[in-house]
């Protein structure tokens, strides 16, 4: 019921190749190309409803999403790095154009159920640090996991990790950066990594910890297909795996 119909890639390397030998797999008989609106075109021009995803850069994403709603094309995005100013903007875009759009910082079922597993634990614990993990190649920090993780657990009325101390960094950013309601986030950056992330939890006498380890980004394509058949489905942009599981 998923037909691919193009392939873009801004690396010369790989322009004209065939999109699915660049992927491992067998020939497609797609050529990719550097060419955002001529793929757009292809789309419309189908008797089915076109969806375009997206893996690609925090600098051309904003774009690339007005891009494809201006064409009726509904996008499913995996690119992190949006501000909340460009998701407020992208939203509203996309429910005068009644399109579906779908932007999920993380396809990961399993990090979908760390996510809903932290939100209730933190009704539980006042104290708690996020740690991200991911490959040297990603261009934002903290990852818009980490963000998504935050936000879901803040809006709960109590603001958390309250002083114990007045603390001194002796480097700058040494105590991580601070997101909604106090919650701080470390980010590393290293060869070797894929993608992780730790929910720690701390109280007298006790920590808990929640953690998620990618593997192989095998474990992403589930999320994908289902957002690529649940964004035909609506007429507006929803934010985060969770919102269609």
């Amino acid at each position: 019921d998923i037909t691919l119909i193009g392939a873009i890639d801004t690396n010369p390397k790989y322009l004209g190749q065939d999109a699915g030998e660049v992927a491992g797999c067998e020939p497609v008989e797609i050529p990719i190309l550097n060419d955002l609106q001529a793929n757009l075109v292809l789309a419309t021009q189908e008797k089915t409803q076109g969806v375009m995803v997206d893996f690609t850069h925090p600098d051309s994403i904003y774009e690339n999403i007005r891009t494809a709603i201006a064409y009726g094309v509904r996008p499913v995005v995996g690119t992190t790095g949006l501000s909340p100013d460009q998701i407020k903007d992208l939203s509203e875009f996309a429910e005068k154009a009644s399109t579906g759009c779908l932007i999920i910082p993380n396809f990961s079922i399993g990090m979908a159920l760390l996510q809903q597993a932290a939100v209730q634990a933190s009704q539980y614990f006042d104290h708690l640090e996020i740690i991200e993990l991911h490959h040297n190649q990603k261009a934002d920090a903290p990852s818009g996991t980490a963000i998504q993780t935050a936000q879901r657990m803040a809006g709960a009325g109590k603001t958390y990790n309250p002083a114990m101390v007045e603390e001194t960094e002796k480097l700058k950013g040494a105590r991580g950066s601070i997101a909604e309601d106090n919650i701080r986030i470390h980010s590393v950056r290293l060869p070797g990594l894929i993608a992780h992330q730790e929910v720690i939890f701390g109280a007298p006498g006790q920590i808990y910890t929640l953690r998620h380890d990618t593997s192989d980004r095998s474990c992403y394509m589930p999320g994908v297909l289902l957002a690529i058949r649940k964004v035909t489905q609506l007429k507006g942009l929803l934010y985060g795996l969770e919102k269609i599981l």
